[in-house]
């Protein structure tokens, strides 16, 4: 049996956490407006439950980017494939990451790619060289650390 998976990630502001990964990854932020749209109607959630950061409602807590070629649910917006879902959490981040992403360029394409990810609001930790390999160390915006190989 093969079990479907993402990547959750605390954050205190999960929609950015979302739009500066979608940006970074070329994902797209999920849209979750019809499900919203129906509970709401139906009086299942209220206005206070959500935001509207792109013209259309969202979650207030949750938020997430999915890979555009990997399929979605229709009615909830819900990536089934590659996704990153960022969810609100009082504290901030204390200590370094146990986890983390790794952004591989394109061969000799590292340089830019940070200095891209740098314009999206990422911040550069530090350079690593070792034998196997060179990579640089970033913070996203929330300063969780992910490489850029």
């Amino acid at each position: 049996m093969t079990l479907h998976w993402k990547l959750v990630i605390d954050a205190t502001d999960p929609h950015a956490q979302a739009d500066f990964w979608a940006e970074a990854l070329g994902y797209l932020v999920e849209d979750n407006s019809v499900l919203i749209d129906e509970l709401l109607g139906a009086g299942v959630v209220t206005e206070a439950d959500t935001v509207e950061p792109h013209g259309r409602h969202a979650w207030r807590d949750l938020a997430a980017a999915r890979h555009p070629d990997d399929p979605h649910d229709e009615k909830s917006g819900a990536g089934l494939g590659r996704r990153l879902l960022f969810q609100r959490v009082p504290e901030t981040k204390t200590v370094k990451n146990r986890l983390h992403i790794d952004v591989h360029a394109a061969p000799g394409q590292r340089d830019a790619e940070t200095e891209r990810l740098v314009g999206l609001g990422a911040s550069v930790l530090r350079l690593v060289e070792e034998p196997g390999g060179t990579w640089q160390v970033m913070l996203d915006p929330e300063g969780n650390e992910f490489c850029v190989q």
